[in-house]
């Protein structure tokens, strides 16, 4: 059965049918973002996602290019906006830097050859230093906004592979560094400017690779500490010292800062330069630098040369074997410089305890490093000393160590870092310390005499061989003493059969052995010989031992304020009968002093957060005063 339409209802019909035909689909259509994609739709760019972001898409879709095909064959992308000028300089400068860090990334995953893949790299990094310094929006403006941001990613990103690269495959940096002349690599003329960093990059010094602190991670350290800011963040690998009889020697992985500067007056020159200029800085010496009248932070990793550093150094295993006379021996105390020397900074003197090593600082170090205002006043060393030489000999060389470090550094003394010094020692390193800054007069010569008649030229002869291990005076170069769970009157645990039984199996080095102890055995107590009793770094630490004993009550200079850091392992008993599990708080304790702090935790106190705090707040006191 048909049922007649009207005329006017078909012509209605035909018209709505045209008109939606000529319209299409809806023009626009909304949904809704979820919050897990927020971040990536408005900072998602190559570095984040491996895609280009939306900044540079639209830039692309307002000359008609799609994203997909540029992200395929980028050269007739960059070439059209390069050439157009229907894009504001902002949008097509960092749409090109972005573009050319695809590029470069794509070479170096596909390894087409690493002199393209650098010039990659440094187009990167010219477009986007174009866009920050060189737009015509100046830097301030721009300080909330995403997209600088982005665009400093890039450069700093670019930069560092560019180092990487040029130092581990090409080694033309460092030929270029020897020589002060410029490099000629992929088109580009490279020269390399040192900021500060003559104790990295010089004739005698070259590093041997140069490693972005971005690709490294540590077990062990709590946190990594980093300053935000411009510049590539890298770590440099120093050749080994091989001077076996050195003192003291600069950090082996120094933190570097790379700046690329483009140079040319206008936005055309830069773009039409074919050099590039590679400033080096020292992160921890300078925080800000300028850039075409821009004041800008410098970026800096403060943590990575140091993980690094204890990473490949194999402490654990030298003390150890130093401790049992295996291996590499350490036979010498040695003081490692945390950092380029700074004459204007104040010196912390960092000790670590019996079988111990640097590494007993991992976190302190760090923590310091960490916090803005003692990096910029302090500078960090740390002594490495084998624990197994007896106490005095520990002191004696330890003071010599010291004094030669500073003596090499600052030969007038006048500096900031050479006066004024903080001293921190844990257990053995805490009683080494205590004696770096007390007097012994004549107090243990008179007790050593007590018990035993020397005639006068024996007596000359005992004294001449032990004059430096039993007169010392405080060091003047020192400030201030904090002592971490120091056994400053022993520890019971020396007495221990298993204590003994370790210090039975000690073997020094035998120039120690035969230079000093059997002499002085054979001056001043020759029934020794036949008890074989040890004497070594452990033994010294019992209660009884007598050098222990008469040192305990040497005095502390009276001008040097000095703070104790004490463990209780023992909750269950009164402060005066606690311990830390090794150190008895009795023997810890040390009246006069400026401070002292308790804190819940076995002997390795050091390392809780709670004692890294007080010594950050003693470090701050003593900046203060």
């Amino acid at each position: 059965m048909r049922y007649p339409i009207c005329r006017h209802t078909l012509d209605l019909l035909i018209l709505c049918f045209v008109v939606l035909a000529l319209s299409g689909c809806a023009g626009v259509k909304v949904s809704t973002i979820d919050t897990e994609h927020y971040m990536e739709q408005r900072r998602g760019d190559v570095l984040t996602s491996g895609e280009l972001s939306s900044y540079t898409g639209s830039a692309l879709q307002v000359l008609g290019l799609e994203r997909d095909l540029c992200m395929e064959d980028g050269e007739p992308c960059r070439a059209a906006l390069y050439s157009t000028r229907g894009l504001t300089e902002e949008r097509r400068l960092s749409s090109l830097a972005e573009l050319w860090l695809h590029e470069a990334m794509r070479r170096e995953k596909d390894d087409e050859g690493n002199p393209a893949t650098i010039a990659a790299y440094l187009e990167t990094a010219r477009f986007a230093y174009a866009y920050l310094f060189l737009s015509e929006r100046p830097m301030q403006e721009r300080t909330l906004e995403e997209r600088p941001t982005q665009v400093r990613d890039y450069y700093n990103f670019a930069v560092q592979q560019a180092i990487a690269h040029l130092f581990d495959e090409q080694n033309s940096i460092r030929k270029g560094a020897e020589a002060g002349a410029k490099l000629a690599i992929a088109g580009w003329n490279i020269s390399v400017h040192l900021n500060g960093r003559s104790g990295t990059f010089s004739q005698d010094i070259v590093p041997e690779a140069v490693l972005p602190a971005s690709s490294l991670s540590f077990d062990g350290l709590r946190n990594q500490y980093r300053r935000d800011g411009l510049g590539a963040e890298m770590v440099a690998v120093l050749p080994e010292n091989k001077n076996k009889d050195a003192v003291w020697s600069q950090m082996r992985y120094p933190a570097l800062t790379t700046i690329a500067e483009f140079p040319g007056e206008s936005l055309a020159d830069v773009l039409a330069a074919d050099s590039v200029i590679l400033h080096i800085y020292d992160p921890f010496s300078t925080e800000r630098i300028s850039i075409r009248g821009c004041d800008i932070p410098l970026a800096g990793n403060f943590t990575s040369g140091y993980g690094l550093w204890l990473a490949r150094s194999e402490f654990a295993t030298q003390s150890l074997g130093t401790l049992f006379g295996q291996g590499d021996m350490l036979e010498a105390p040695h003081v490692y410089l945390m950092q380029p020397y700074q004459p204007d900074r104040k010196t912390v003197i960092m000790i670590h305890g019996l079988a111990s090593s640097p590494e007993a600082w991992i976190n302190v170090a760090n923590e310091i490093m960490g916090d803005d205002k003692l990096a910029r006043e302090y500078q960090i060393w740390q002594v490495y000393y084998p624990t197994s030489f007896p106490i005095p000999l520990n002191n004696a060389a330890i003071r010599s160590a010291i004094l030669q470090t500073l003596k090499d550094l600052d030969p007038s003394g006048k500096n900031n870092a050479s006066n004024d010094i903080l001293l921190v020692g844990h257990s053995m390193g805490g009683i080494l310390s205590r004696l770096m800054v007390s007097s012994s007069g004549e107090q243990l010569w008179e007790t050593l005499l007590a018990n035993r008649q020397f005639d006068s030229k024996l007596r000359k002869q005992v004294r001449d061989h032990l004059q430096d291990y039993l007169f010392f005076e405080p060091l003047p170069q020192v400030g201030r003493a904090v002592f971490i769970a120091a056994p400053h009157r022993g520890t019971p645990f020396a007495d221990k059969s298993i204590a003994r039984f370790i210090a039975g199996l000690i073997t020094l080095p035998v120039k120690i052995v035969t230079g000093v102890i059997e002499p002085a055995i054979q001056l001043v107590a020759p029934e020794l010989k036949e008890k074989k009793q040890p004497i070594n770094g452990i033994a010294n630490l019992s209660a009884k031992d007598p050098f222990i004993v008469n040192a305990a009550n040497l005095p502390i200079a009276p001008d040097v304020p000095y703070h104790s850091i004490i463990g209780n392992d023992t909750p269950g008993k009164s402060l005066a009968e606690s311990s830390d599990g090794i150190v008895p708080y009795s023997s810890s304790h040390l009246d006069g002093a400026t401070s002292e702090k308790v804190i819940a935790s076995g002997h390795s106190v050091q390392e809780t957060p709670e004692a890294i705090l007080e010594i950050r707040r003693i470090m701050h006191l003593h900046l203060a005063q």
